[in-house]
């Protein structure tokens, strides 16, 4: 069988760690990947990229658990090696906090990241409204350096990047012998699914190079994330909002709930907005279909639906739908065999 041809729809973190897996482990293939936005316009280039992954209603904990630490040990390696500042990875440290006890005190990434603990009471003090908080080291992933490092790592295989507009995933048959579907809110339309919406997220991006630790309260609704460039300040969670446009008067919110966890944030500077629509589903659509029509076929893996989860899970779901693909090509060599007898 000649090399299986591989097209990889979506270029955000999700969709370029996908191709990158595949082409690091799929034998024999070549891969195209396929989008109308690549880095820095993307859902990605957005995304705070600090690994705390979130739970999903209808996908297992365990599984989540599972994406999460093969995520946070692949970025461990690259933190670790010479690759780290042009891939925009590195070790941050800081505090998660509570403004009423949890129902669950140690959440279920506690043994994945490093140096997990409760918060003293002396660490406390300086979130006066907070009554509980962790302590934690975890990876930063600076999507604006990762992104373009992952373009590099999969062009450098002799893969190929294509700018195009995609509206029915059946436009790449007979062109490409699997497609994989990383196209996030795209797939309302290429994959007719009407679970998946988006969340509208606004953040801030200021010089505050003063600042080191990050701060997250756990409502997701105000946080700081010191990045090597910069420091991202959040958030928001508008459901089924389309809206690109910054707003205002929601920047003006974000800035004073974070100044009012970081006070020495009043002097932070080149203030910039920007939005982002995260791909919200209640479970990660992370599956193998087959495709018919007219009497032809098209095997097809579904890799989207990561919310705000997307960054601390890539690489584990990346390498899931590496394992679905090769499925794939397994099931089209027998029938090729079968074909030919």
């Amino acid at each position: 069988m000649d090399a299986t041809r591989i097209a990889v729809v979506g270029a955000g973190v999700v969709g370029m760690s996908t191709a990158m897996s595949i082409a690091s482990m799929v034998p024999r293939c070549s891969v195209t990947v396929i989008s109308d936005k690549f880095t820095p316009n993307t859902t990605s280039d957005v995304a705070a990229g600090i690994l705390i992954p979130q739970a999903y209603p209808d996908t297992p904990v365990h599984t989540v658990k599972r994406w999460f630490r093969e995520t946070f040990d692949h970025l461990s390696a690259i933190a670790r090696s010479a690759d780290a500042v042009d891939a925009g990875v590195h070790l941050v440290s800081g505090w998660q906090i509570f403004r009423s006890m949890p129902s669950e005190e140690v959440p279920f990434w506690a043994d994945v990241v490093l140096g997990f603990r409760k918060m003293t009471e002396t660490e406390l003090k300086r979130f006066p409204q907070h009554v509980f908080g962790h302590a934690f080291t975890t990876l930063k992933c600076e999507t604006s350096a990762y992104l373009p490092w992952l373009e590099r790592r999969v062009r450098g295989t002799g893969n190929l990047l294509l700018t195009r507009r995609i509206e029915d995933l059946w436009e790449l048959q007979p062109s490409f012998d699997i497609v994989v579907n990383c196209s996030g809110l795209g797939s309302q339309q290429l994959a007719g699914d009407s679970m998946v919406s988006p969340v509208r997220g606004q953040v801030l991006q200021v010089q505050a190079p003063w600042l080191k630790h990050f701060i997250r309260d756990v409502s997701g609704l105000t946080y700081i994330y010191p990045g090597a460039s910069y420091v991202t300040l959040g958030g928001t969670k508008q459901k089924g909002d389309w809206n690109l446009s910054p707003d205002a008067e929601i920047s003006r919110g974000i800035f004073s709930r974070c100044c009012t966890l970081e006070p020495s944030l009043r002097r932070a500077y080149a203030i910039k907005e920007k939005v982002g629509l995260r791909p919200s589903r209640l479970g990660v659509c992370l599956q193998k279909e087959i495709v018919s029509r007219g009497g032809q076929r098209l095997f097809v893996v579904h890799n989207y639906g990561h919310g705000s989860g997307g960054i601390s899970v890539h690489w584990g779901s990346a390498m899931e739908a590496t394992r679905l693909v090769n499925e794939c090509i397994q099931d089209l060599r027998a029938s090729a065999t079968t074909s030919k007898l």
